[in-house]
């Protein structure tokens, strides 16, 4: 298991890849962002669920919604902040009750994905938000693998699980869920931390944490969305993380951003919900040029889509619409990060990178000119 302080240096892109990159028209950045394989590493299923299904399965489960219909379910989602994202996020979870349900929500997650050329995802769930409620967590667990099958014998996606704790519970709950789950261990291949960042510190969990690095789980937590850049640092030293979910605020600690760097440590960075929950005002605010710049393991994921207004490729598209800075070196470095980044093993993820190389060479000309510094930049 690569630990936070192990030092290591990113595969340097190839010569004749960096030539490709640089001939790279303008107007097919946007292609290549929506064409390019990509690993999805920063999805909470729950958060996919749109409002059409939510309707369906409060139907199909005679479940009472506080909402009239589909248009004014959407229209509440008009967040200040991550509590009030949570709030809804929780009341359209009420609806999941059966194992049909989870499968349906995450199976057409799957679709959107395949259109938007994911070859990788792994797949936050919560399971207190449904065992609270009364759920077995069996009935959670084999539906959302049953998709993960699915997706991989049908789309030719590469999925798995990673159970996430709720940071406002406490550890003991925690300690609870994960008992619920070692039955099923072979469902899921990690654990994370998310739900309401600040007032919860990393360290709340740090044993429940030890245990699951002694179970051979891999580790992942939020840390530093609205939470200061001291989450991230306990939750490397703490927990022990291998991945940084979020992690935009490190920035603010020049040594912190030295560590993340020197460690390749990836950041699993969510752009239109950090404009949507105001950790940025706009997209042109957001600050992943500086984050690759800084030369950090920086990847772009969609976070909570379905309350976001967009899946991976929305995510990329406005994002480098609303960023000049990003071109199309930006764009291959943030897919090929995402590949590094997950829990894939070196085979797949040198796979993808071909399959990623591939897709560049058809939309580079065979023959240009030198490179142009202002070609590869996406118009709003």
């Amino acid at each position: 298991m690569t630990t936070a302080s192990e030092p290591r240096s990113p595969a340097p892109i190839p010569p004749e890849v960096a030539a490709d990159l640089a001939r790279l028209p303008r107007e097919r950045l946007p292609a290549l962002l929506r064409r390019m394989p990509k690993a999805e590493l920063h999805i909470h299923i729950e958060g996919s669920l749109e409002p059409e299904l939510i309707f369906d399965l409060a139907r199909r489960n005679g479940v009472a919604l506080p909402y009239p219909s589909v248009e004014a379910l959407r229209a509440a989602y008009a967040f200040t902040d991550l509590q009030s994202f949570l709030d809804i996020y929780y009341a359209g979870a009420s609806v999941l009750l059966q194992e049909q349900d989870f499968f349906d929500m995450a199976w057409a997650y799957f679709e959107k994905a395949a259109a938007d050329n994911v070859v990788r995802a792994e797949v936050f769930f919560d399971p207190q938000t449904h065992t609270e409620r009364g759920v077995p967590f069996e009935t959670v667990i084999r539906g959302l693998h049953h998709a993960c099958q699915r997706a991989h014998a049908e789309l030719g996606i590469s999925a798995q699980l990673i159970l996430c704790f709720l940071r406002h519970l406490s550890e003991e709950d925690a300690f609870d869920t994960l008992e619920q789950a070692l039955p099923w261990r072979k469902y899921f291949i990690g654990v994370g931390l998310d739900s309401s960042e600040v007032g919860y510190p990393p360290e709340k969990f740090a044993r429940v944490f030890a245990r699951c690095r002694e179970l051979g789980l891999q580790v992942v937590a939020h840390a530093g969305e609205e939470g200061p850049p001291a989450y991230i640092t306990t939750a490397l030293d703490v927990l022990q993380v291998q991945r940084i979910d979020h992690g935009v605020r490190c920035l603010e600690d020049a040594a912190l951003v030295q560590r993340l760097a020197a460690s390749r440590m990836p950041l699993t960075v969510c752009p239109l919900s950090n404009v949507k929950l105001k950790v940025f005002e706009r997209m042109a605010d957001h600050n992943l040029p500086a984050l690759l710049a800084a030369g950090l393991c920086a990847t772009v994921h969609s976070d909570d889509p379905a309350y976001f207004g967009g899946y991976l490729n929305q995510n990329f598209i406005d994002t480098f619409a609303a960023l000049p800075q990003l071109g199309a070196t930006e764009a291959y470095t943030l897919a090929r990060n995402s590949f590094e980044a997950s829990f894939a093993d070196e085979r797949s993820k040198a796979v993808w990178t071909a399959e990623l190389d591939a897709v560049l060479r058809t939309l580079a000309p065979s023959r240009a000119p030198g490179p142009n510094p202002t070609q590869d930049r996406v118009t709003p």
